[in-house]
């Protein structure tokens, strides 16, 4: 079971875990005032994990209360907490930066919608 800050919420229906790259972030030394061609390596960049998955419920409504539960994770200053992934993978000091739908909302037997939800390490 995956989860953030000690709350399941994507246990609803399957997701996956999407790590982001590692990399230094370069930037042209023209830009820095400097004379010539070459680059310059600033530092490490924000480490982002991905979730991606569908959130599926029985109705409209419990469809809106599991969306809101992701919401109230995105906060201003940010919510340090643990991710936890479906392998137990678990990543420290992550924050929620942003949760974005994917796509139409499906209707039928069940509720659904496909998300991304994008944590990042500062």
């Amino acid at each position: 079971m995956s989860s953030y800050n000690s709350l399941d919420l994507f246990g609803s229906g399957p997701h996956r875990t999407l790590i982001g790259r590692r990399a230094n972030l370069i930037t042209l030394d023209f830009f820095e005032g400097q004379a010539g061609g070459g680059s310059t390596p600033q530092g490490l960049q924000d480490w982002d994990i991905v979730i991606r998955g569908r959130l599926i419920a029985t109705t409209e409504a419990n469809l809106n209360a599991l969306r809101a539960a992701i919401l109230v994770q995105l906060q201003q200053p940010p919510v340090v907490a643990t991710l936890v992934d479906t392998r137990g993978n678990s990543w420290t000091s992550m924050s929620l930066v942003s949760f974005g739908e994917r796509g139409r909302r499906d209707r039928g037997r069940v509720y659904s919608v496909r998300y991304d939800a994008v944590f990042r390490r500062f």
